[in-house]
């Protein structure tokens, strides 16, 4: 296996890994708490690597680490599980496979990636084999649902983007760096759930279990891959591994709920399965992020990153 090859395979365990999100959204956790349910998957996780790692930001990337963690993490997780709880999972897996087209316009807009045929014809065929996969006639549309769900997607693909654009300070890995981020979007959902959804719900040794899975190993590990492979592969490669979650959900489905797979669904998992493996091939060659240094007297100096209006992150 070549290298590239094995920093695909490994990336593509991150929305493999988010596949089983729905399903453990469902089948798992509380009603009707997304806010919850995003802050106890991201802080813990967050505070995990932050122990670990033992490595907090300096200068300007105090300011970088809060965006980045708002866009991957703060603003994305409640508006995907807002998403999953209102929509059925195959609509919202539908709503969220646009997130390559978004990437594909804002690597345009702060990568100088110009779009090309190949990027825009596997973003469409991705989401269209997704849809064949996913949608069932007659799904019922809930319209906060929807917007919820282009957001989360608009929102994850603002931060592929800007996590490629930035890459990580010299001296800090990449799971100092997800501990980072995945600590400043708890502490944005923090009081946000609070003050919307009020107390914690009575956990039972079932919504325990959902939430320690969603955490370590639906998160930490799983952001961990994800981070590492935006610095090797192409902001529109590493994007197209994205329907990978929602064909993984499909499956699951089929395997443990006993959900039927036609030749339809078959016919989709071809077409989105290909037009994955098409992303990976041939790349452009991506840009190198730049490693920054900072020193004593350059701390205070910094000024902090804002490139991009807050909007508003199957794995």
């Amino acid at each position: 296996m070549s290298r590239k090859a094995a920093v695909v395979a490994l990336t593509a365990l991150a929305p493999i890994s988010w596949g089983s999100t729905y399903f453990v959204t469902t089948e798992f956790l509380p009603p009707d708490r997304p806010l919850f349910t995003g802050l106890m998957r991201a802080l813990p996780a967050g505070l995990l690597l932050l122990a670990l790692t033992r490595k907090l930001p300096r200068g300007a990337w105090w300011g970088k680490a809060a965006v980045l963690g708002a866009l991957n993490i703060g603003a994305f997780f409640p508006l995907l599980f807002l998403a999953a709880y209102r929509l059925p999972g195959g609509v919202a897996a539908v709503v969220g496979s646009v997130g390559p087209l978004f990437v594909v316009g804002l690597a345009a807009l702060f990568l100088g990636d110009k779009p090309t045929a190949k990027s825009l014809i596997t973003a469409i065929a991705a989401a269209f084999g997704v849809s064949l996969v996913v949608l069932k006639a007659g799904a019922a549309l809930d319209a906060l649902g929807v917007v919820a769900g282009l957001l989360s997607a608009l929102s994850m693909s603002a931060g592929v983007v800007f996590t490629k654009r930035w890459g990580r300070p010299e001296g800090v890995g990449a799971l100092a760096l997800t501990g980072w981020q995945l600590t400043a979007g708890g502490l944005v959902i923090l009081p946000i759930a609070f003050l919307v959804e009020g107390a914690p719900p009575v956990l039972t040794g079932t919504n325990l279990a959902g939430y320690a899975y969603l955490a370590f190993g639906n998160t930490a590990i799983s952001y961990f891959l994800w981070f590492r492979g935006i610095e090797r592969l192409s902001a529109s490669s590493a994007t197209l591994l994205g329907p990978l979650s929602p064909l993984t959900a499909a499956i699951i489905g089929w395997a443990a709920l006993g959900q039927a797979l036609g030749p339809v669904q078959i016919v989709g998992m071809v077409i989105a399965f290909g037009a994955t493996l098409a992303g990976q091939l041939n790349p452009r060659t991506p840009k190198v992020p730049q490693i920054e240094t900072f020193s004593l007297t350059e701390k205070n100096a910094q000024e902090v990153s804002m490139d991009l209006e807050g909007s508003a992150v199957r794995r």
